[in-house]
C-alpha cells in the first residue's frame, strides 16, 4: 500500500476538524452581562483594552471611557472602527446599548461585508432586513429579540467565511448563526457577495480599507467593524474567538 505523505493528511484533517467544530451546537449563555471571554478568545474592547483602529488605520476618534466606546459620526454613515485582529472563521461577541434618542442604527459588520443589524425595533411584529437581528440585505431575524434603548444587549455570532478561488470568486457560500439577548435570530444563514450600498470597501472608503479588501479576496480573512450610522450607540466587551489557525494581528497603516 502506498504511503500517504503527512503534508497531504494535515490540510484534510484540519478541514475536517474545523467542520466538526462549526457543526457543534451553538448556544451561548447570554443570561448575565457582561459575559467573560472564553479561553482562546482575543479581547478587542474591554476595561483596559482597545484593539480597534479607524478606517484609515490610525487611532479611533470614538469616545472611550471605562471600556465603553460610543459611535461617533464623521462623514455620513461611514466613521466605522476596524479590529486589529483579522480572522477567517470565528465566534464573535459584542454588547451594545441604544441611545435614548434616534433610531439607534449601527451594526456588527463581519469582515466589513455582512452586517448584524443594531437598531431600535422595539415592539415591531413583522421584521424586515433592516430590523434588529437581521443580516442586512440577506435575511430578517427569526424573532424580535431586541430590547429598549438604555438596556445593555448582546450578540453572539458564529461565522464561517465564504471560500474563494484564486481569482477571488466565491466558490462556497459563508454561513452566519447568531443569538441576540437569549434568542436565536439567525440559523446558518448563507451569505455570498456583499449587498449593502454602504459597503465600507466601496462607500467613502480609504486606502487602508482597500488594502484589506484586496487581501481578503485572496484569503477570506478580515476584521470585524463596529459601524457608524449617525447614531450614538455604545459598545463594550467585544471579543473574537477564532475557529481555525488563520487569525493574525494587523497593527494598521
Amino acid at each position: 500500500m502506498p504511503r500517504i505523505a503527512p503534508w497531504f493528511i494535515a490540510p484534510a484533517l484540519l478541514l475536517f476538524l474545523t467542520s466538526l467544530l462549526l457543526a457543534e451546537d451553538f448556544h451561548p449563555d447570554q443570561s448575565s452581562l457582561p459575559t467573560p471571554p472564553p479561553e482562546g478568545a482575543t479581547v478587542l474592547l474591554g476595561p483596559e483594552t482597545n484593539e480597534f483602529l479607524s478606517k484609515s488605520g490610525g487611532a479611533i476618534d470614538w469616545p472611550l471611557e471605562d471600556g465603553v466606546v460610543t459611535s461617533t459620526r464623521g462623514q455620513s454613515r461611514s466613521n466605522h472602527i476596524v479590529s486589529k485582529l483579522h480572522f477567517r472563521d470565528a465566534d464573535i461577541h459584542a454588547e451594545f446599548k441604544l441611545p435614548p434618542k434616534g433610531s439607534g442604527n449601527s451594526g456588527i459588520y463581519i469582515h466589513g461585508n455582512y452586517e448584524l443589524q443594531v437598531i431600535n425595533s422595539t415592539g415591531k411584529e413583522k421584521l424586515d432586513q433592516g430590523d434588529i437581528g437581521a443580516v442586512y440585505g440577506f435575511a430578517p431575524a427569526k424573532v424580535n429579540a431586541g430590547k429598549a434603548p438604555g438596556e445593555w444587549q448582546v450578540y453572539d455570532i458564529r461565522y464561517r467565511a465564504p471560500r474563494r478561488d484564486e481569482s477571488g470568486k466565491i466558490v462556497e457560500k459563508g454561513k452566519i448563526s447568531a443569538w441576540l439577548n437569549g434568542q436565536l435570530v439567525q440559523d446558518e444563514t448563507e451569505v455570498d457577495e456583499p449587498r449593502s450600498n454602504y459597503h465600507p470597501y466601496r462607500y467613502k472608503t480609504t486606502d487602508y480599507l482597500k488594502s484589506i479588501w484586496e487581501k481578503q479576496k485572496q484569503t477570506s480573512v478580515g476584521p470585524v467593524f463596529l459601524q457608524d450610522h449617525d447614531n450614538a450607540v455604545q459598545f463594550r466587551n467585544v471579543w473574537v474567538k477564532p475557529l481555525d489557525d488563520k487569525a493574525v494581528l494587523v497593527e494598521g497603516s
